[in-house]
């Protein structure tokens, strides 16, 4: 099983980015898949899931501005990231949207800043 995240980047304060994700190894299809992140000092946190049917739900500080997508015939999540926040810094990982999770992977690595 792997859960391959990648681009993440610096950028400034009210600029966008979109991380994919790409899973093997797992019934991606049927699984509800989630979004969450990990700040310096604080605990990880689920950000966005979306399920199995294509509905999804936010965490409150990013509702308006992340958008959570997957693409099942490419085992592939997006999070479209708009209005970014320094708050939004941190590491970005991906994996099932409940448990039990899989291998966490390394993330990618967002950075808000000017």
């Amino acid at each position: 099983v792997q859960l391959q995240a990648s681009g993440g980047g610096l950028v400034q304060p009210g600029g966008a980015l979109r991380p994919s994700c790409v899973a093997s190894g797992i019934s991606f299809s049927i699984n509800a898949m989630g979004w969450y992140r990990q700040a310096p000092g604080k605990q990880r946190e689920l950000v966005a899931i979306i399920f199995s049917g294509g509905s999804t739900n936010y965490v409150d500080s990013v509702k308006g501005r992340f958008t959570i997508s997957r693409d099942n015939a490419k085992n592939t999540m997006y999070l479209q990231m708009n209005s970014l926040e320094p708050e939004d810094t941190a590491v970005y990982y991906c994996n099932k949207g409940q448990i039990p999770y899989v291998n966490w992977g390394q993330g990618t690595q967002v950075t808000v800043s000017s």
